[in-house]
C-alpha cells in the first residue's frame, strides 16, 4: 500500500496520537504523519472532523476515522495478515474495552488534574484517586495477562496501547510532582509491565520523551490556568 494512502494528523505529545502511531507499526503500516499545529486547527483536521475537532485523526484511502481507541480498532480489522491487537475470544475483548474505557474516562483525567490542582488537601485527594486507579489496573493486568508480558498476553494488545501511551505522560508526571506513582511496593506488575512496554519495537520510536513532556506540560498547565507560559 502507498505511505500516500494512510494518513495521520496529529501532534508528538498526544498520548491518544501515540495509539494509532503503535497500532500502524504493530501492523507494519507505511504512514504520512501531518503534524498539527492546533492554533489554529487546519482546515483538514476541521474538514475531516467536522464533530470534535480533535486529533488524532486517520485517513485511509481518503476516509477519515476518529478516536484514538475506535482508530486502533479499525487498524486491526482492516490490516489482517499482521499480529491481532484485539484477542479473539468475545469476553476477551469486552475486558479489554473495559479497562481501556476506564484509562479515558477515570485515570487520564485524574492523572492530568494532578498536574493543575492547586493547595495540599486538593492534591492529595487527587493522588489518592490515582493511586487507587492504578490499583484496580494492577489487579486487572494480572488477570489479563494470565502470567505473561503484556494485558494482551504474548504481545501488545488494546489495553496495552490504551494505558501505555500514558506512560510518556505518567513519567513526566512523577519528575514534575517528585512523587513516585508506579512502584514496587504497589504495582509490581505495572512497572515490570512498563519497561517491556516501552522497549517494543512498534513503541520505543513514538514514545515522547519526559522532558519534553516536562517542559511542554508547563505551557499546558500555564493555559489551563489562565496564565502566560512560563519564560
Amino acid at each position: 500500500m502507498a505511505k500516500s494512502e494512510v494518513k495521520l494528523l496529529g501532534a508528538w505529545p498526544s498520548p491518544f496520537v501515540m495509539r494509532a502511531r503503535i497500532a500502524l507499526n504493530i501492523k507494519a503500516v507505511e504512514y504520512e504523519f501531518v503534524l498539527e499545529t492546533l492554533e489554529p486547527k487546519s482546515p483538514l483536521l476541521l474538514q475531516s472532523n467536522p464533530v470534535y475537532k480533535k486529533i488524532p485523526v486517520l485517513i485511509h484511502a481518503d476516509k477519515p476515522i476518529c478516536e484514538s481507541l475506535i482508530i486502533v480498532q479499525y487498524i486491526d480489522e482492516v490490516w489482517t495478515s499482521a499480529p491481532s491487537i484485539l484477542p479473539s475470544d468475545p469476553y476477551d475483548r469486552a475486558i479489554q474495552r473495559f479497562w481501556a474505557a476506564y484509562v479515558d474516562d477515570k485515570l487520564f483525567p485524574t492523572m492530568r488534574g494532578l498536574l493543575t490542582t492547586q493547595g495540599e488537601e486538593a492534591r492529595k485527594a487527587v493522588l489518592d484517586q490515582l493511586a487507587e486507579g492504578l490499583a484496580l489496573l494492577e489487579e486487572a493486568f494480572g488477570k489479563c495477562s494470565k502470567g505473561k508480558a503484556f494485558f494482551g498476553g504474548d504481545r501488545i494488545g488494546l489495553l496495552d496501547i490504551a494505558f501505555g501511551c500514558m506512560l510518556g505522560w505518567l513519567r513526566a508526571t512523577e519528575k514534575i510532582s517528585g512523587l513516585k506513582l508506579l512502584h514496587e511496593a504497589n504495582t509490581p506488575g505495572l512497572l515490570k509491565w512498563a519497561d517491556t512496554f516501552c522497549a517494543d519495537a512498534a513503541v520505543k520510536g513514538v514514545m515522547p520523551e519526559t522532558e519534553k513532556l516536562v517542559e511542554f506540560s508547563k505551557v499546558i498547565v500555564a493555559r489551563m490556568r489562565g496564565a502566560h507560559p512560563p519564560k
